[in-house]
C-alpha cells in the first residue's frame, strides 16, 4: 500500500497545480502569451500552461525528497531523483524556449532534436539505469557503458521529441501522459521500486489537475513546456524503473505518427479541418498523423468527428495498450 508520504506528495502536486493554473491563465491573457486554437477560428487560448505543471511537479517531489531525509533520514536514492528533476527542468527551459521563441525563428525538427541531447546529461553523469540488457531468445547480456553512452541518449532524447509529436487536440497531450505515467509508476511499484513510482504519479497529479483547465473546450494549451518536460520524464522513469520494453510498448502510437510523418516528410501537420458546423475532417486525402486516422474513425461510427472524439479515440488506443501490458506483466521479466 501507498505510504501517508506519498499520498500527500501527490496532494502537493496536485494542489500547487490546481492552484496556479488559473492564476496563469490570467496573467498570459494580460500579457499577450495567448495562441489560437487551431479547431476554434477565433478563439485565443493562454499559452505555456506546461509551467504550472511542472511547478506542480517539483513541489511534490521536493515534499517527498524533504521528509523522506529530514524525517526518515532516507537519502539513498535521493541522487537519482534529482538527477531527473534537472533533467526535466532542461526538458522545461528548453521547451520554453521553443514556445516563445521556435515560431519566430523556425525552428526545424531536427535542430529541436539537436537541442534536446542537454536534456541526457545530469542522467548520463550519475550512470543511471541498469546496464544488462535482456535480448529475445538471446538472453541477458551486460553491455557495459553502452547503456550510458548509447541506449540513454537514445531513449530520452527520443521520448522527449517523441511525446511532442501527438498534440495540437485539447486535452490530448496531457491525457496521454496520465496513462502513460501511471502505467509505468505502477510497473516500477510492482518492481519494489517505490520511489520511482512517486516520480512518476507526482507529476500525474499535476497532469490531472492541469487537466480540468486543458480538457475540451480548453482554457490554456500546455505547449513545448509541458510535451518536453513529460516526454523526458517518461523516459527516466523507463530506465530507473527496469521497465523500458514496457515504455516501448506505450510508445506504439508515437511510432505509428512518426511513421505518417515520414510519409509526409515532416511536412504534414497533424491538425484537422474545421467544418461549418465545427465538426473535424481529414485536411488531406492520405493520413500523415495518427490524429488523422481518429478523424476518420469517429465519422465512420458517429457519422460526424468533434475534437473530443478524436481525443478520446486516441485516449483508447493508449489505454488498450496499456491494459495488454498490466494483464500480461506476469509472463514479462522485469
Amino acid at each position: 500500500m501507498p505510504s501517508l508520504l506519498t499520498i500527500s506528495s501527490l496532494i502537493v502536486s496536485f494542489i500547487v497545480t490546481l492552484l496556479i493554473t488559473p492564476y496563469w491563465i490570467k496573467r498570459a491573457k494580460t500579457h499577450g502569451l495567448v495562441g489560437q486554437d487551431m479547431h476554434k477560428p477565433g478563439s485565443k487560448i493562454a499559452e505555456l500552461g506546461g509551467l504550472a505543471v511542472i511547478c506542480g511537479f517539483l513541489a511534490g517531489l521536493l515534499y517527498y525528497i524533504a521528509i523522506d531525509v529530514f524525517v526518515y533520514g532516507n537519502a539513498s536514492y535521493s541522487k537519482y531523483i534529482l538527477a531527473g528533476i534537472c533533467s526535466v527542468l532542461i526538458a522545461t527551459i528548453i521547451g520554453l524556449t521553443d514556445d516563445i521563441l521556435g515560431w519566430k525563428i523556425g525552428l526545424r525538427q531536427y535542430q529541436k532534436v539537436i537541442l534536446t541531447a542537454a536534456i541526457v546529461f545530469p542522467m548520463m553523469v550519475i550512470n543511471s539505469g541498469h546496464s544488462v540488457i535482456t535480448i529475445p531468445f538471446l538472453g541477458r547480456y551486460d553491455i557495459g557503458l553502452l547503456y550510458p553512452l548509447i541506449l540513454l541518449p537514445i531513449g530520452i532524447i527520443g521520448a522527449s521529441n517523441a511525446f511532442n509529436m501527438i498534440a495540437g487536440y485539447n486535452g490530448l497531450e496531457a491525457g496521454l501522459g496520465i496513462i502513460i505515467l501511471s502505467t509505468l509508476g505502477y510497473l516500477s511499484w510492482a518492481n519494489h521500486m517505490g520511489w520511482v513510482a512517486v516520480m512518476a504519479f507526482c507529476m500525474v497529479a499535476a497532469l490531472l489537475a492541469f487537466l480540468i483547465f486543458n480538457m475540451y473546450p480548453a482554457s490554456v494549451f500546455p505547449g513545448d513546456t509541458m510535451t518536453y518536460s513529460v516526454g523526458t520524464l517518461i523516459a527516466i522513469i523507463a530506465i530507473l524503473g527496469n521497465i523500458e520494453k514496457f515504455a516501448l510498448v506505450l510508445f506504439i502510437p508515437y511510432f505509428i505518427e512518426l511513421a505518417l510523418k515520414a510519409r509526409g516528410r515532416m511536412q504534414k501537420e497533424s491538425f484537422a479541418k474545421v467544418m461549418s458546423e465545427g465538426t473535424l475532417a481529414k485536411p488531406y486525402k492520405q493520413y500523415y498523423g495518427i490524429e488523422h486516422i481518429a478523424i476518420d474513425l469517429a465519422a465512420k461510427i458517429k457519422g460526424r468527428a468533434y475534437e473530443y472524439d478524436v481525443v478520446l479515440a486516441i485516449w483508447g488506443f493508449e489505454l488498450f495498450l496499456a491494459a495488454i501490458i498490466l494483464l500480461n506483466m506476469r509472463y514479462f521479466v522485469f
